[in-house]
């Protein structure tokens, strides 16, 4: 079955419209990554959400990962509670919902 990897994020004032550009100029090519969306969860806060073969793919794309969020780093407010600026978590789907 496939993972997701899920980021949450709040964006520095100011910072809004540039955060969104680079999302939507962002040329990725993770092996296995099926796809991937930028919410806007409310006022300043975004949250990204991946969807992938496997565990294994986001594992190996971490470092990469990690790369990206570092170009917009700059932009991010501090989650507070030792998060620091992100929020991430990550794991395999156990159910998909039939609708």
């Amino acid at each position: 079955m496939a993972a997701f990897n899920i980021v949450r994020l709040r964006v520095k004032p100011g910072f809004e419209e540039q955060f969104v550009e680079e999302h939507r100029n962002m040329e990725t090519d993770f092996p296995g990554m099926l796809r991937g969306t930028l919410l806007k969860t409310g006022g300043r806060a975004f949250c990204l959400v991946g969807e992938w073969n496997e565990m294994r793919d986001i594992v190996n794309a971490r470092e990469d990962m990690v790369g990206i969020l570092d170009r917009f780093r700059h932009m991010l407010e501090d989650q507070g509670g030792d998060l620091g600026v992100t929020d991430p978590v990550s794991g395999e789907a156990v159910v998909d919902l039939k609708f």
